[in-house]
């Protein structure tokens, strides 16, 4: 779809021109090289991820035991507590990211954030009614209540969404989400407020975390994670054209309407599953579609595509981030990521305002 996607203007808004030509923009075989490239990072910060922690396991030993088992201390450290957190943080990122250009393709709109549909709210006040109502403390207790909770809301969002006109369809999505972030956010605090109990056990979930969870929030988040990201991908093509516009999407013989909810089914699927296993976890939809973007251009197929390594990549490096930066405890990576992508958000804000003017 290159000759049909122009890129954006000054004001983010897309154009309708012919992509951009030369060394502009990095071109198809340079893209599968910095592919290539993204994935083999992804696996050296897999790597890096099994060694550091509280005990320190040289990378040599950590290839060595992951290709052999020989039970010794450093191999059950590796294989047991470190891989599936470092797993999940791959998966977890991943799916994140990828969610957030969708999120941003069919709202049209660059500062979308897979949160904006309710999924965050709708999955913490899941958690904290799991809590206070049935007495659920495990990950493999409420990680089902949250993904329920997420899928319910954004279920909601879409509802309300659903009559509205082409021209304000973008505005009432993110009004929608708003609104019942701050309604579900309301709920919660009253139910944590009164509840001392479950807000201990929910301040823990709701700083978004990878730490404890485990292979069963591994295992319960990733089919939904696959099938989002299948569908995702398959959508590039068609989101392509809907950045045209919808009169032109549908001009082209696109079926907007389907468009539309089969990516709002993938984000729910993507975020609904990654909020579920580790909690909220904020701005990885929003600062590495914004990234990619400004490298490879407009085109979502393969900014789709590059999502995929570019999320595990931030939240492998914020995860082992937080491991080295307090010893020997660990700051979570919920917090390390909004470290990151706060100023990120302020400088698109700042950035969008300048051009503006």
């Amino acid at each position: 779809m290159d000759h049909i996607s122009g890129g954006t203007d000054r004001t983010g808004a897309p154009r309708t021109g012919p992509a951009p030509t030369g060394a502009a923009r990095p071109r198809g075989g340079r893209r599968l090289v910095a592919l290539v490239v993204c994935l083999g990072l992804v696996v050296l910060l897999l790597l890096v991820s099994l060694g550091v922690g509280a005990r320190g396991v040289p990378l040599d030993t950590v290839w060595r035991v992951l290709l052999h088992d020989d039970g010794s201390p450093d191999a059950i450290i590796v294989r047991q507590l470190r891989l599936p957190r470092t797993a999940l943080a791959v998966t977890v990122g991943a799916a994140l990211a990828l969610a957030g250009v969708v999120m941003q393709a069919i709202t049209r709109n660059p500062l979308a954030e897979p949160g904006i549909v309710g999924v965050n709210s709708g999955a913490s006040f899941a958690v904290v009614t799991a809590i206070a109502a049935f007495h659920v403390t495990s990950v493999s207790g409420y990680i089902w209540f949250a993904f329920a909770g997420a899928v319910l809301a954004a279920l909601l969002v879409y509802a309300l969404t659903s009559g509205a006109t082409r021209s304000n369809h973008h505005t009432r999505l993110v009004l929608a989400g708003a609104a019942l972030s701050a309604s579900l956010g309301a709920c919660t605090g009253i139910l944590t407020m009164f509840d001392s109990s479950a807000f201990d056990s929910y301040r823990f979930w709701v700083v978004g975390s990878l730490e404890n969870r485990g292979t069963e929030a591994l295992t319960a988040a990733g089919p939904f994670v696959l099938v989002g990201t299948v569908v995702a991908l398959v959508l590039g093509p068609s989101l392509n054209a809907l950045a045209l516009g919808d009169e032109a999407g549908a001009a082209l013989g696109l079926r907007v309407p389907w468009v539309r909810a089969a990516g709002f089914v993938s984000i729910m699927l993507l975020c609904g599953a990654a909020t579920a296993a580790a909690g909220p976890i904020g701005f990885v939809g929003l600062v590495v579609p914004h990234v990619l973007r400004l490298l490879l251009g407009p085109d979502l197929r393969w900014l789709l595509a590059f999502a995929l390594p570019g999320g595990a990549i931030l939240l492998l490096v914020s995860d082992i981030a937080g491991r080295v930066i307090a010893p020997p405890g660990e700051i979570e990576v919920g917090i390390v990521t909004a470290f990151i992508g706060a100023p990120a958000l302020l400088w698109l804000v700042v950035r969008r305002r300048e051009v503006a003017a």
